[in-house]
């Protein structure tokens, strides 16, 4: 088969890493790719938001199944747009994206369906949403509509961050045309929880429960990113709490979705608070996150393109899902000054020494110029590695963050920190 994959970041570095194992893969491409992924496919200088262009691409080089990584082009209809041609896609139908382009749809699909989640309110007048904060206990979370890169949804300890916030979001348009409408939203606390499921029209089968540091610094400090570093083991969750998950939230939203009229194929990211109240909704996504994929994907031994068709085909039913007993851990080199303004084109050095096995470099913001790397993102690498515990694994990455090296490089020290396996 000839398989194509859309997308240029560490996750779908990932993913390709994982397909490029299995032996039914004649011909493995990427767009737009970059420096890392150019090492194992075949790279095609497409925008992953140009859905005319990918379309073109995949006609003309006879892809087979395409693989959908980033939001933005599934929120945009790229799934409808390819079935149309009868082109075979991994990834649910624009409608179906609406679970993560809204964050109001999700939150009234919870509401309506009982699926748990925090208290909200839904505003589109800052002047109404000042008014509405007042009913809520700090710290507060104010979240954007739409897609925000992962960024939109903001803790706010105090009244005034709160005000600030609203005011940037709704009037001064920090995040574009998303932040038009916002949801204000109790804070819930407890442990953050990341699990990705695919879903068919029968089945919602969970992987490998994650999670992930949004926080720029040690220490959960400084402003949201889309992510500084992660973990994944299989006996993250204990066999009581993933059975209330599975059947008052996976199967829940599923069949909420279906009651509204949408049959989802795909994968649903679910971001879970574990509270003294049970598990909770926080958001859902409607593509592998990013950088939990990487961590995740490693541990599962099916081959990855067998269960990508079985989703699009509807016959998760019939797979047998098998997870490695390890964990992994994730670390997140980034340029200097992200998430605000970053500098570019820094040399990366360092990369040729992996230390140990089942160490992986999953490339990010990158690009090859002439015979070096050089950074082009905010979000430049992320380095993995899997152990026989978290302690070992995370030990594992960090003697390996220690040999690659960039100027401004900076990193969380604290991934994975005190956690028990």
């Amino acid at each position: 088969m000839k398989v194509l994959v859309i997308g240029g970041g560490a996750r779908e570095h990932a993913i390709c890493a994982s397909l490029a194992k299995s032996v039914r893969i004649t011909e493995l491409h990427c767009a737009p790719g970059n420096a890392g992924i150019a090492e194992i496919a075949r790279i095609a200088d497409v925008s992953a938001s140009n859905i005319s262009n990918l379309k073109y691409y995949v006609k003309q080089q006879g892809i087979d199944l395409t693989i959908v990584g980033p939001e933005q082009p599934l929120c945009e209809g790229i799934v409808d747009s390819f079935r149309a041609d009868k082109l075979r896609i991994f990834g649910p139908t624009k409608r179906a994206a609406e679970l993560e382009g809204s964050k109001i749809f999700s939150k009234e699909l919870m509401k309506k369906y009982g699926i748990p989640t925090a208290r909200f309110e839904v505003l589109d007048s800052a002047q109404r949403a000042l008014e509405v904060l007042e009913a809520f206990e700090l710290p507060v979370v104010v979240k954007a509509d739409g897609l925000a890169g992962g960024k939109g949804a903001v803790i706010c300890k105090t009244r005034d961050d709160a005000e600030k916030t609203i005011h940037g979001m709704m009037e001064d348009r920090m995040f574009g045309s998303a932040g038009e409408r916002v949801v204000i939203e109790e804070f819930l606390e407890g442990t953050e929880i990341s699990l990705f499921a695919l879903v068919d029209k029968y089945t919602v089968a969970p992987l490998i429960p994650a999670r992930d540091y949004k926080r720029v610094r040690d220490g959960d400090e400084g402003p949201n990113t889309g992510g500084m570093g992660s973990f994944a083991w299989i006996h993250l969750l204990d066999s009581k709490t993933m059975k209330k998950i599975e059947e008052e939230i996976l199967v829940r939203t599923v069949l909420a979705l279906r009651a509204e009229g949408i049959t989802y194929n795909g994968v649903i990211f679910y971001g879970l608070m574990l509270t003294r109240r049970g598990p909770m909704v926080l958001e859902y996504n409607c593509r592998f996150g990013d950088p939990e994929t990487q961590v995740v994907l490693p541990l599962i031994r099916n081959d990855l393109l067998d269960l990508f068709e079985a989703t699009i085909e509807n016959k998760l039913t019939d797979v047998d899902l098998d997870f490695s007993e390890q964990a992994g851990v994730c670390v997140v080199l980034a340029s200097e000054g992200y998430p605000g303004d970053y500098l570019k084109g820094r040399t990366v050095i360092g990369l040729d020494n992996p230390l140990g096995d089942d160490v992986y470099v999953f490339h990010a913001g990158t690009k090859k110029l002439g015979d070096k790397v050089v950074t082009t993102g905010g979000r430049v690498l992320s380095v993995c590695a899997l152990g026989d515990s978290i302690e070992a694994a995370r030990k594992k990455v960090y003697e390996n963050v220690d040999v690659i090296h960039f100027d401004g490089v900076h990193y969380r020290t604290d991934i994975a920190a005190g956690v028990k396996s």
